[in-house]
């Protein structure tokens, strides 16, 4: 904490400046934070031998012995991330500089419960670790998203509308030790030692001891925001993903982070009430955005219809087939989630939203609907610069977003002081 002008700066704090990629000397170091070169020195040395940093060696001289520079190790560890929906998972093995390392797509209907959906989540993630090449000790943290409220800070789902089964249940708990369970069964290094034991108890970097290696569970929609955010960062501190699926969500990022709210809550856009409509939610209300514009209402629509239409990505394909009444409905439902967001748009004031999920495979049909209302509904100033478009990462969206919640965490710079043991040293601000 600042002190009479004074700010703390650490090992972390070395970290967090070199995660731009871009290598540094010690005396550059030393002069974005007012270390001296042997306090920097002694920082990097304790970032090398966690691996967080290493040596660059591409540096150039220009007569005689070239100056070291030092970089992040975006390889140093990895995230295990899943993403789960209402119908289907994506995990995937990720480094901490968020390159996708193995993923796989797996139908997971989420409604099958807890225990079945978490021991298979646990079975495919030891399975893409194993497929990256890497071992159970260089993963750092889990992330995952579920599709229903949750309660960030303990992980735990609340009154979930469709995972039955799943409401206050020790996600985070629970997934560690089906974890454990799972790799104990890796191939042995001849020490004796099981790497699943290594997921239950030890030091370090070892999954069973927070933080060094948290199992983080967050609402689906908001780690969506999260991936999108890093994909479009640092250009956009104000953004808006919604997720058109099965359901409707909205995640918010706002001055550049996530914002979840009192209790977790925020951005539950899909359970606003439409004017002039009586329709079912499955929330046990009527009239909400999702009973109207989410892709469960669509397929039951077309099916009522005489289509074959089960759920969101069929109404899609309807769609580009040029079935009339899907292009109707995916436009119709533009329109309605643009009715909800201008309101929003008056209120929150993003400079960015992004339409994300199955429905906003639809592109131009769905976009032009929710541009339509919005322009149409929210104050000049508060459009004069707005950008409305599809997601950059598609459906990797979600995963990458859980690996940004874990890697954030594990290296925040007082996670990394403390994991190093290097105490922070006090500077005066510049």
């Amino acid at each position: 904490m600042p002190t009479n002008g004074r700010h703390a700066v650490g090992a972390g704090a070395l970290l967090a400046i070199l995660r731009d990629g871009q290598p540094r000397t010690r005396g550059e170091l030393a002069r974005l934070t007012g270390l001296s070169r042997s306090t920097v020195s002694q920082r990097l040395d304790a970032l090398i031998g966690s691996h967080w940093v290493v040596e660059d060696e591409g540096a150039i001289s220009s007569g005689g012995r070239p100056a070291s520079m030092f970089t992040f190790n975006g390889g140093a560890r990895v995230v295990l991330a899943a993403d789960l929906g209402a119908t289907r998972a994506r995990l995937a093995v990720l480094d901490v500089g968020l390159n996708v390392l193995a993923e796989q797509v797996a139908d997971l209907p989420v409604d099958l419960g807890p225990e079945p959906v978490l021991g298979a989540v646990a079975a495919s993630l030891r399975d893409l670790l194993a497929t990256a090449g890497r071992d159970p000790a260089q993963v750092c943290g889990v992330g995952i998203g579920l599709p229903g409220p949750v309660e960030h800070r303990t992980g735990r789902p609340v009154n979930p509308p469709i995972m039955p089964g799943w409401d206050g249940f020790p996600v985070p708990e629970r997934l560690r030790e089906l974890l454990a369970e799972r790799l104990a069964e890796w191939p042995g290094d001849g020490s004796g030692e099981r790497p699943g034991d290594r997921l239950v108890e030890g030091s370090g970097d070892r999954l069973g001891e927070l933080p060094g290696a948290p199992v983080l569970v967050d609402n689906d929609v908001n780690v969506m925001a999260l991936g999108e955010h890093w994909a479009a960062r640092p250009a956009v501190d104000h953004l808006i993903y919604i997720k058109i699926g099965t359901g409707i969500g909205c995640g918010i990022i706002s001055g550049g982070r996530l914002h979840r709210g009192a209790r977790g809550a925020a951005g539950d856009v899909g359970h606003i009430r439409v004017p002039a409509s009586g329709a079912p939610c499955r929330c046990g209300n009527t009239g909400c955005l999702e009973a109207v514009a989410g892709g469960a209402s669509m397929a039951a629509a077309l099916r009522a219809a005489g289509a074959d239409a089960r759920g969101s990505k069929d109404v899609v394909a309807l769609m580009r087939a040029g079935d009339p009444l899907a292009t109707r409905l995916v436009r119709q439902a533009g329109r309605e989630v643009g009715a909800v967001m201008a309101a929003i748009v008056n209120f929150f004031n993003p400079s960015v939203i992004v339409l994300g999920g199955d429905v906003a495979e639809a592109g131009e049909q769905l976009l032009a609907g929710v541009r339509e209302t919005i322009y149409s509904r929210s104050l000049p100033l508060a459009t004069q610069h707005l950008g409305i478009r599809t997601g950059e990462l598609g459906d990797r969206a979600g995963v990458v977003g859980a690996a940004v919640m874990v890697v954030e965490h594990v290296l925040d710079p007082a996670t990394i002081d403390e994991a190093t043991g290097e105490r922070p040293a006090y500077v005066t601000a510049r």
